[in-house]
Order: C-alpha cells, then sequence, then structure tokens
C-alpha cells in the first residue's frame, strides 16, 4: 500500500491507515490516554499498540472485516454476529475500570435530550411527529443501571470478525463504567434484524423495550452533529431511518 487512506476524519479526530498501521490523531490527548488504558484492561482482542506520541496514537491494523457498516448491507453470517454478542458479554462481566464513563448522568442525558429534541423540532430539521414519538421511545433508557465495563461507542465499524470469530475491537476512547444496552444498541444500531442473533451470542435476556431506547436516544443526540461534521445521518439505513422505524 503505497497511499494514505482516510478511514474518518472531522473537527476533532482523524484516523488514518497507512499500510498496516493506524494512525488516530485526536485534539484530546485524554481520549488517547484513556484509550490507551482501556485496551490494556479489555479482556477481548484489541490492536497491538505500535507507539504514542502527544496527540497521536499507532496500531496495528487488525485481520478480517466488519460484519457490516451503518447504512449498508450485512457481510457477517449470523454466527459472526453471535460471536460479535458473545465478547461484548465477556467484556460487560469484566472487573470495572478505575475511572467512571465519558458519558453522562441520567439527570444531565435527560435535560440535553429534551434540549436536542426542541431544537431538532422547531428548526424544521426533523419533523416534530417524529421528535416527539421518539422522545416517547427513549424514555424507557433513562433508567438506573448496574454499571458495567462498556466501550461506550461500540459502533459496527469497530468490530472485526474473521472465520465467524472476533479479531479485534477497536476504538476505546469513550470506555469507562456504563450501561450494558447501550453497547448492545449501539451495536446493532440500524441492523435489527441482527439483533437476536447478537443476543443469542450474549447468552442472557434483555430489555427490548431498552434497546429500542437507546436506539432512539442515541439517534436524536447525533443527528445535528452529523450534518455540522460533513456526514449524512439521512442515508438509507442511518440515524434518520432508525428514527423512522420506531413510528
Amino acid at each position: 500500500m503505497d497511499e494514505v487512506e482516510v478511514v474518518v476524519a472531522h473537527s476533532e479526530r482523524a484516523t488514518l491507515r497507512v499500510g498496516d498501521m493506524f494512525l488516530k490523531v485526536d485534539a484530546d490527548q485524554a481520549r488517547i490516554d484513556a484509550e490507551v488504558a482501556a485496551m490494556a484492561l479489555a479482556p477481548v482482542p484489541t490492536p497491538e499498540v505500535l507507539w504514542r506520541k502527544p496527540h497521536v496514537l499507532a496500531m496495528a491494523a487488525l485481520p478480517g472485516t466488519t460484519v457490516g457498516r451503518l447504512g449498508g448491507p450485512s457481510t457477517g453470517s449470523p454466527e459472526a454476529w453471535a460471536a460479535a454478542g458473545a465478547a461484548i458479554r465477556k467484556l460487560h462481566d469484566a472487573p470495572l475500570p478505575p475511572w467512571p464513563g465519558r458519558g453522562r448522568g441520567l439527570d444531565e442525558l435527560r435535560t440535553e435530550l429534551d434540549e436536542e429534541c426542541e431544537v431538532l423540532a422547531t428548526s424544521g430539521v426533523l419533523p416534530a411527529d417524529l421528535v416527539t414519538r421518539n422522545r416517547q421511545v427513549a424514555e424507557a433508557a433513562l433508567r438506573p443501571w448496574t454499571p458495567a465495563f462498556t466501550h461506550g461507542d461500540l459502533q459496527i465499524a469497530h468490530v472485526f470478525v474473521e472465520d465467524d470469530e472476533v479479531t479485534g475491537i477497536i476504538d476505546w476512547s469513550e470506555a469507562g463504567q456504563g450501561d450494558a444496552l447501550y453497547d448492545l444498541a449501539t451495536f446493532t444500531l440500524g441492523h435489527e434484524e441482527h439483533l437476536d442473533d447478537v443476543i443469542a451470542g450474549y447468552g442472557t435476556d434483555v430489555d427490548l423495550a431498552v434497546i429500542h431506547a437507546w436506539w432512539a436516544l442515541r439517534s436524536l443526540l447525533v443527528v445535528r452533529w452529523l450534518i455540522e461534521h460533513g456526514f449524512d445521518p439521512f442515508t438509507a439505513g442511518c440515524e434518520v431511518d432508525v428514527l423512522r422505524s420506531r413510528m
């Protein structure tokens, strides 16, 4: 490979691939430090850290591919999705990391959600009835939970598999103590058809209403951010379609 591939880039951070190495450049050094600390503790495969310098983290590329992508078809078998569920359960069963998650507390999250919904509806970014219905669905996520070791941003693009086995999980900067069902919801966002496979691998019953609530809540909170950073949440299968599916 004789070129630099931009994996993702926005004003906060960028990830580049150069041959078999990934370079993550982050304006917030604390996120890089948190990522390295989380990967050292996580009981699941993670990328090898090659070196670290201020604002830059170099990691070895992982074998395999993701089981799919948001806004695209699933390329993984049901067994691969189940293997991902089993790996997620292993993470959630691990001892808690010695730092809290980077997410918001319940009161702060509820306030942020209400403010964001008001802006989405009054600005016309989304139809008011779509916002109102999904705010109702999201309420089920706003309940106390038992903290687990969570990834915190377990998007489908962050889990790699090969031969129906998980080869690694990337992007740990949001890891900490959090709601296990948020991880499951983030991983299955836009791929509801594979939720049963993931739960089968996870190995325990989950509250589907809470999964649906996190789908709605996460999507409501990121629509404007995605637009402002050059992404399109209106792409088929992405966040706005997730919100429409709750209607």
